[in-house]
């Protein structure tokens, strides 16, 4: 449920413009001083989180052990096979949308800072593959994309673990007569994405992943149109494209370019980006809006590789950058009192981190470039400013607030302990072998105590406006955790972790 988009709290306060405390200098933290928390273990839990969202046959290394195999026969009503992937959230869905856009962000934390990962390398890619293989077989017929296993509307009526399921499991997909730009083109990053993340541990799965995606991109590009459109009836309220296809069609082509260095999606990118809303002014990045995105990663193109003829994606990425930091004479930022980004209500927690993610990697390619930001007036942001921005986000989430609670499951000695999440809700089947109908379940959900089963690495939604959280099972705005809510993070937590010597 926390998939459902909130109208933005107009009253929205800007506390002040500066972040509280050492938010901006980053005093007392940072390379010169220790570490405010364990990065190291908040990176293995939050690739830990993904094993409990598994859908499918789980493998014998899995690690959330109280999850048993579930979704067995999906695809079967449409004769396909569409066993695995991941639950996007608390429900037993299996919406490709967010899906698709969390395979892109985490294999984008693997690709930028997999490198600083040490042990946890491999823990992340098996976490980019249950996604990657469930997408090749989501787009194994041409010009067809199974996007939704699941009748979300009979699935939300129900509170039962998924390996109880009984609601239908639906089969949704796109194709020619009825397209999807916007789900094509993210499932097209996310395997191009994906590609390389394995570009050299194995190499023709890469290959694979990447003629996928070019296949993919091709028919996302050639049948345009919105998949919310066709299929409303049963991909909103809870994942609408509101943000239109545009900026799918600029992500992809993006992660194509970076994953393919052709000419064919320069070009694309070059006579495309303007019509596809390169320059539009939004500062809000995630599974529905990809622009702010697509500039950073673009950027990334005349920064690092030098493509001249792409410079103007500095600008753009400044643009949104200067958007983030508060105090720009652009600055479009709002903050709780105790420093969190406040987007959205509802889930707020996934704008976190994905802002998050954008500044370090922005930070990383002006580094590597020797170059800063100009927001106007004379205001100079420099890679260590847009770090410290970022690091007081992810200490923030990990403890560092009000409330002294780690809004990551598991990590440090105060956490949600009663998150939306159906199957951290019920009993195991371990513990409760006996099958637990659908309306049964929703004891569980009103119940007050803590889950039985402990969703280790889980972020929820968050705090609200006034930084209180109150813990309540039945509240999924602010307790459902979300793969979209964990994927940048990833990355984020590798960067910190390293900059401190953790790893």
């Amino acid at each position: 449920m926390a998939r459902l988009r909130c109208v933005l709290v107009l009253a929205l306060l800007l506390v002040t413009t500066q972040l509280p405390g050492d938010a901006i200098a980053g005093r007392g933290h940072g390379h010169h001083g220790p570490a405010a928390h364990d990065y190291r273990d908040a990176l293995a839990k939050s690739i830990l989180f993904f094993e409990g969202q598994r859908s499918g046959k789980l493998p014998p290394s899995q690690r959330q052990s109280w999850r048993r195999d579930s979704g067995l026969s999906d695809g079967a009503s449409a004769k396909v096979d569409l066993v695995g992937g991941y639950h996007d959230a608390g429900d037993n869905v299996k919406f490709g949308f967010p899906m698709a856009f969390s395979m892109t962000m985490l294999a984008w934390s693997v690709v930028e800072f997999g490198g600083l990962m040490k042990g946890e390398l491999q823990h992340a890619r098996e976490a980019v593959r249950w996604g990657a293989d469930y997408l090749l077989k989501a787009t194994a017929h041409p010009d067809t994309i199974y996007v939704q296993v699941g009748d979300a509307t009979k699935d939300h009526a129900c509170w039962e673990r998924p390996e109880d399921m009984d609601t239908p499991r639906t089969v949704y997909k796109v194709d020619a007569g009825t397209p999807g730009s916007d789900v094509a083109a993210e499932t097209a990053a996310a395997l191009a994405a994906s590609s390389l993340v394995f570009r050299k541990s194995d190499p023709a799965y890469a290959s694979r992943l990447l003629a996928r995606a070019k296949r993919v991109f091709a028919f996302a590009d050639r049948h345009r149109g919105s998949y919310s459109t066709g299929l409303a009836a049963d991909v909103c309220p809870y994942y609408c494209s509101y943000s239109g296809y545009q900026d799918e069609l600029l992500w992809g082509a993006a992660w194509l370019h970076r994953a393919t260095k052709s000419p064919t999606y320069l070009s694309y990118i070059q006579l495309n980006g303007q019509v596809l809303g390169a320059d539009e002014s939004d500062n809000t990045f995630g599974w529905d809006n990809k622009h702010a995105g697509a500039r950073i990663l673009i950027a990334k193109s005349f920064l690092v590789q030098r493509v001249a003829s792409l410079h103007e994606y500095k600008g753009h990425a400044d643009t949104f950058i200067c958007s983030m930091v508060p105090g720009t004479p652009t600055d479009q930022t709002q903050y709780t009192r105790g420093g969190l980004l406040f987007k959205l209500s509802d889930s707020n927690m996934q704008y976190v981190t994905s802002s998050a993610f954008l500044l370090l990697t922005y930070a990383k390619y002006l580094a590597f470039a020797k170059e800063t930001v100009t927001c106007g007036g004379g205001a100079v942001v420099t890679p260590q400013r847009l770090r410290a921005i970022a690091r007081r986000q992810v200490d923030y989430l990990l403890g560092s607030n009000p409330m002294g609670m780690s809004y990551m499951v598991g990590y440090g000695p105060r956490y949600p302990r009663r998150i939306h999440h159906r199957a951290s809700s019920l009993p195991s089947v371990a513990a409760h072998p006996g099958r637990i109908g659908c309306s049964q379940g929703f004891t569980a959900l009103y119940a007050g105590g803590a889950n039985p089963n402990m969703l280790v690495g889980a972020v929820v939604g968050g705090p609200d406006l006034q930084d209180k959280f109150p813990d309540q099972r039945n509240d999924h705005e602010h307790s459902e955790p979300a793969t979209y809510i964990n994927a940048p993070l990833v990355g984020a937590l590798a960067y910190l972790a390293h900059s401190y010597g953790q790893l």
